[in-house]
């Protein structure tokens, strides 16, 4: 909708070269500069100065330039209109991601079914693990951020949103690397006598509850400290710093280049997946069921 002069002719005036505008279009300088003299041919002025140093817009080509950015995104939101019309601008997803919370196991599943006929694109919206990231983003959820993936034994996520579970992670033991249980490729029960365990609160999480449980009336030689959120790096670092060893998941094995994360030999696994809206958009619900469809294939 625009001419591809034109579109060039924004990149010399950014780059201030024509040696780097080709790079950034991936044409030669020559051609670059063959559109440049076309377009001041058609428009009748003088847009650009040749120097030794690159190039300068003269006072037209400033005025060009300015005028030219307004028209190409007017040519581009014109373009994005047509196709909405028409029903065939694909709809965005916008995924959270954050550190203890990555998008990869769902983007990766999600390439493996869509064969680019999909009506669907992915937006990546990053987030922060805190309590007060989690507590923003959770507040957004259905609105910029339409999922996120996610440990999901939370009883007041079961209540207030959608989840749909992608697999069932492997509860382990954390250590910082220079504790003593560090070496060891797998942990029993007995290994732990004596240690200090990082573990979140009983109250919200049924798998967590089971494990104190397990904990108070069975191994009464393992000391707990109560974690009072979800987690987040500071929790890592925290494990780190105090000497103590911590509950983790498989999932977050390389989440701190100081604690190594070890198989422990019982039967504690946490649901993983995807967490939406309760009431999601209509191309939210088409994803997710897409995905549903296409878990156990």
């Amino acid at each position: 909708m625009y001419s591809k002069e034109l579109a060039t002719f924004i990149s010399v005036a950014e780059q201030g070269s024509f040696l780097k505008a080709s790079k950034e279009l991936y044409i030669t300088p020559a051609s670059v500069m063959n559109q440049m003299n076309k377009l001041e041919a058609d428009i009748g002025v003088k847009l650009i100065e040749r120097t030794n140093q690159g190039t300068q817009l003269t006072a037209a080509g400033r005025s060009v330039y300015k005028d030219a950015k307004k028209i190409i995104k007017q040519a581009e939101t014109a373009v994005i209109h047509a196709r909405q019309i028409a029903g065939n601008e694909k709809k965005a997803i916008c995924i959270g991601t954050s550190i203890l919370r990555p998008c990869k196991m769902l983007i990766d599943l999600w390439a493996k079914i869509d064969d680019g006929t999909l009506p669907v694109t992915i937006r990546i919206v990053p987030f922060d693990d805190s309590p007060a990231g989690m507590e923003a983003m959770l507040e957004t959820l259905g609105k910029e951020i339409d999922c996120f993936v996610s440990p999901c034994d939370s009883l007041t996520w079961k209540a207030q949103y959608n989840i749909l579970v992608l697999r069932q992670g492997e509860c382990c033991i954390a250590v910082p690397r220079k504790h003593r249980l560090a070496k060891k490729e797998r942990l029993r029960w007995n290994d732990l006598d004596g240690e200090t365990l990082m573990l979140v609160q009983r109250g919200n999480s049924p798998v967590l509850n089971r494990l104190h449980d397990e904990i108070e009336t069975k191994h009464p030689k393992i000391s707990i400290v109560d974690i009072p959120h979800f987690y987040d790096t500071d929790i890592f670092n925290e494990c780190e710093q105090s000497g103590y060893i911590m509950e983790t998941l498989d999932i977050w094995k390389d989440v701190h280049p100081s604690i190594i994360t070890i198989p422990m030999e019982w039967d504690y696994t946490m649901p993983y997946g995807i967490v939406y809206a309760k009431q999601p958009s209509k191309q939210l619900q088409e994803f997710v069921n897409i995905i549903q469809n296409n878990l156990n294939t």
